[in-house]
Formats: C-alpha cells, sequence, structure tokens
C-alpha cells in the first residue's frame, strides 16, 4: 500500500514538474516592449531561417517608394526596423523617435476605443447616434436620421451622401449631411460619419476623446502619439514603433502582458466580416481573407483578395500616402509602414502588394 502511495506522490511531482517547464504555450514566447523605455528586443532574420539575402530588394522598393519607417515584429521582438528621408518638418533624418501621421490608419485606433466604451457600459454599437449627437446631427428627417446607429459609422453603412468634393467645406456640418441610401442598405467610405465617433464618445462618456483614449489605450501600451483636429479632420500622430505597439496589442487580441485591455469578442467582431456589402471591411479594419473587396471613392466590388500575396489571415488599418498596420496572426506578426504617396495612386493598396511580393521572396 505505502509503495503505491510513493508512486502516486511521484506521478503528481513529475506531472506538476512538467507543466511548470512546459514551453509549448504560445503565449509564453510573446514579448512586450517596456513602456517608458526605448528598449526593444530584437531577433534576426537568419535566426528566423529567413532568405535575408533578399532583404536588400525589399529595402530598395521601401526607399524608392518614398517610405519613412518600416517595421516588421514577430512575437513582439523587431525583426527588422529601418528609417529614411526627413521629418515631417524636414528638418533633420527621420528616426525612431519622428512622429508621422497615420491618415486613415487612425481609424483602427478609434474603433477601439468605441469598444472600450460599450465593454464599460457607456454605449452600444447598436445606439442610435442621435441618442450622443441629439437630434438634426444631420439634414435628414428624424425618421430617416434615427435609423444610423454607431454600427453604420464603424461599418461604413450610414447611408450619408458622400458625393460632395468641396475642400473647404464644414464636413460636419448637418447640412452637408444629406440622405443618400438607407443605414446598412450602401457601403460608402465616407469620412464624415467616422469622425464624428470622437464627439459621439465625449457625449456618451463625458470626458474628452484624447484623455480617455490615453486612460483606456495609450498610456496602457506605451504609445506616444497625439490627436489633432485638422480642417474637421480627427487625425493622430506618433512614432512607428508606436503603431508596432498597437498592432501588437490587437494581434493579442486586446491583451498586453497580464492585463486585457479590451474583451475578444469585441476584437474578434472589429477584425471580422461587418457587412455583406463589402466583406473586405470590418469596424474600420481591411480584411485579407474575403474574395471580393471595395475601395474607396468606388461602387464596384473586385472579385479577389484584397492583397493576394499577403497571407489570407491578414487584416490591416490602411491610410492615405500608404500608412499601414497590417497584423498577420499566422505568421504572429505585425507590419508597419509610414511615408509619402510610393505611386501617387488615390488608395495605396498596390504598394502594399508589391511589399508582400518582395517578403514572399524573404520569409518561408
Amino acid at each position: 500500500m505505502k509503495k503505491t502511495i510513493i508512486i502516486f506522490v511521484l506521478l503528481i511531482v513529475l506531472s506538476c514538474s512538467s507543466d511548470e517547464s512546459d514551453t509549448s504555450n504560445p503565449s509564453q514566447s510573446i514579448y512586450y516592449p517596456p513602456i517608458g523605455s526605448t528598449e526593444w528586443e530584437t531577433t534576426s532574420p537568419e535566426d528566423l531561417n529567413w532568405n535575408a539575402t533578399k532583404i536588400p530588394e525589399l529595402l530598395s522598393l521601401l526607399e524608392n517608394g518614398k517610405t519613412r519607417a518600416f517595421i516588421i515584429l514577430i512575437d513582439g521582438k523587431i525583426v527588422m526596423e529601418n528609417y529614411w528621408g526627413k521629418d515631417l518638418l524636414n528638418l533633420t533624418d527621420f528616426d525612431q523617435e519622428k512622429n508621422w501621421y497615420w491618415a486613415s490608419a487612425a481609424k483602427t485606433l478609434t474603433a477601439f476605443t468605441i469598444g472600450k466604451a460599450e465593454e464599460e457600459g457607456f454605449l452600444s454599437v447598436a445606439d442610435k447616434t442621435s441618442n450622443y449627437l441629439g437630434s438634426g446631427w444631420t439634414s435628414m428627417t428624424s425618421e430617416q436620421e434615427n435609423k444610423i446607429t454607431i454600427f453604420h459609422q464603424l461599418s461604413m453603412t450610414s447611408g450619408l451622401d458622400d458625393s460632395f468634393l468641396g475642400l473647404n467645406i464644414d464636413i460636419l456640418a448637418p447640412e452637408n449631411l444629406k440622405y443618400k441610401a438607407d443605414p446598412g442598405e450602401r457601403w460608402s467610405y465616407h469620412n464624415p460619419p467616422y469622425t464624428l465617433l470622437a464627439p459621439t464618445l465625449e457625449a456618451a462618456t463625458g470626458e474628452d476623446f484624447n484623455t480617455y483614449f490615453n486612460t483606456k489605450l495609450s498610456d496602457k501600451i506605451g504609445m506616444n502619439g497625439n490627436w489633432i483636429w485638422s480642417n474637421y479632420k480627427h487625425l493622430y500622430f506618433s512614432t512607428a514603433r508606436s503603431m508596432a505597439r498597437f498592432g501588437h496589442l490587437i494581434l493579442n487580441s486586446g491583451k498586453w502582458e497580464n492585463e486585457q485591455l479590451l474583451n475578444e469578442i469585441y476584437i474578434q467582431q472589429m477584425t471580422s466580416t461587418s457587412q455583406a456589402i463589402n466583406k473586405g471591411y470590418g469596424y474600420l479594419w481591411w480584411l485579407n481573407d474575403k474574395k471580393t473587396y471595395m475601395l474607396p471613392g468606388l461602387q464596384i466590388v473586385f472579385p479577389e483578395n484584397a492583397t493576394p500575396s499577403a497571407p489570407i489571415d491578414m487584416y490591416s488599418g490602411i491610410g492615405k500616402d500608404g500608412q499601414y498596420v497590417c497584423v498577420i496572426p499566422s505568421k504572429k506578426m505585425v507590419l508597419v509602414r509610414m511615408g509619402e504617396n510610393p505611386d501617387n495612386a488615390l488608395v495605396p493598396v498596390k504598394f502594399l502588394e508589391d511589399i508582400w511580393g518582395k517578403l514572399n521572396e524573404i520569409m518561408p
């Protein structure tokens, strides 16, 4: 009997020892750069069995494409980090401490912040926008206006008219927010409904957008950026490393080290198809896992993946002039590109395809 007990105890000890030394759990290998520090662990392309001889071709493409910053993370560690050209004031060389604008890639930040406000009970994405902006925030009838919800703002399906082109017009004024279609019936990349998510959040939380954003997201992961208003646009500026931090947070389903900053259910909703019209669009994120997609300014459905050369599970924040924050779960990877317009395209999707064409020659 004693022999049986001893064997049983030994089995328990060995089992516990095995659990403690188990390194098969992917979360154990995830690295998070410390907050308030320039320290950031790196790993080499050679350690990842990449074909490093092809990297110069990628760097040439990026430099010739007016790139200012390019970063690749694998499991949170920097594999590539390169800078070119001058900063926004064209005074000094661009480097890891210089800020650049995210353009529409910053929409992903707003989507996250709205999700946090929902998690904390300040609002629901199903709520009418007029609950927070009041009646008359558009020029439509009350019946038409009350059909628009926060969900429609997040999914670009508000139905508001996006046809005017005036550069100096207050695009947020009610007289410029007109009926085009019922909400949910038409997908159109339209900035005013998105931009109004900021005052919507402020009305819901009772806090300044910047304060809420910094408290719930930026400060938690060590971002260093700033929001500004310019010509009725809500713009975000930060370093490329801050963009990489945000991408790393999303890659890890809203978790930073041991803190879940946003629930995984919303993260999943945010990075999945939000509606059936443009299946390549989530809550302000672009998705690569659908066989069709649409582009801003067009009512055309393209019958292919948005970035055919990229991994199918990639989802991205994409902004004017080729600002990219791309998350690729299958490769535990984040890709960041900041810079000027690489090819004079209105929508910079081709350059991202070119980047992946080069990366496929480098990565196994």
